[in-house]
């Protein structure tokens, strides 16, 4: 039987642990109580987009980003609090996959190379994204058309994948083409990432799934290599947070990190990528329009 982990929303005394950290981060920040209950609501949003991003690999951007352009947050604002919110959720949802990895995963043949895709890929996005905010790399659109235009395709990929592509052995083995793939989905992925606050997340689980890898180990790989990738990015951007709504959306965003392996565990890997893509879809179009 495996071990328990701590972080579970079954137990009372993390709950507890939970609701008493919280309580003092507000009480220890420097905004009234009456300022920040007007922020109470994001508490829902950022459970949602940990949800969302903790199950299917994407970054939480892909709900935040949207919301925060409708509320009239400057780009740098958007992309920031973005970052913020995702040190939280990725984090649990991160070290939920790794749990489950270490507890009932670890002999498994089709997840043989998931420290290996892990570690390449990160070390790759780091650089990418680093390489960005040193040489300041502007976007190469504004913030609403590029997220909207990368969501679109996305969406459109993983459609191609559940349709077009015909059923195939779930893979296990790490080719030399693999690693060069890795390499390349990182560099290009951090940078995107250090753009829209989402991308490398999204890429790796694309490639893997094209690829034909189990598809639980492409999204826990992807989560893991994602929470890196935010927590080097908030260093860099931490002057245009907009911390009253990481108050309420970070704890949130903790509570859905937790529950997004329950997520994907219920859901058939049709299923989660068919949500994965219609969620892409529909925000890509809003941003759109």
């Amino acid at each position: 039987m495996s071990k328990e982990s701590f972080m579970r929303l079954s137990n009372p005394k993390f709950i507890v642990l939970f609701l008493v950290l919280w309580t003092g981060l507000l009480l220890s920040s420097s905004y009234a109580l009456a300022e920040l209950a007007d922020y109470r609501l994001f508490t829902f949003l950022g459970t949602i987009g940990a949800i969302f991003a903790n199950s299917t690999g994407a970054g939480g951007g892909v709900v935040f980003i949207p919301m925060f352009t409708q509320l009239n947050f400057t780009e740098q604002q958007s992309i920031a609090t973005s970052f913020a919110i995702q040190c939280f959720g990725m984090t649990a949802g991160a070290v939920t996959w790794w749990h489950h990895y270490k507890t009932e995963k670890t002999e498994l043949r089709l997840w043989q190379g998931f420290k290996r895709i892990i570690c390449v890929t990160t070390i790759a996005s780091i650089i990418g994204l680093n390489a960005v905010f040193i040489y300041q790399v502007n976007s190469p659109a504004a913030l609403p058309l590029s997220f909207s235009w990368f969501s679109l395709l996305l969406g459109f990929f993983i459609i191609l994948t559940i349709y077009l592509l015909q059923p195939h052995r779930e893979r296990s083995q790490l080719y030399y083409v693999d690693y060069i793939a890795m390499v390349l989905i990182g560099l290009f992925g951090g940078a995107v990432t250090a753009w829209l606050s989402v991308g490398v997340g999204e890429l790796l689980v694309i490639y893997l799934l094209l690829r034909h890898f189990d598809i639980s180990m492409a999204v826990a790989a992807a989560v893991i290599v994602s929470a890196i990738t935010v927590w080097t990015a908030i260093a860099q951007v931490n002057s245009d947070v907009y911390w009253q709504v990481v108050l309420f959306a970070g704890p949130g965003a903790v509570l859905g990190g937790l529950f997004a392996k329950t997520v994907v565990t219920h859901l058939s890997a049709t299923k989660l990528k068919l949500f994965f893509a219609c969620w892409l879809l529909l925000s890509g179009a809003v941003g759109l329009s």
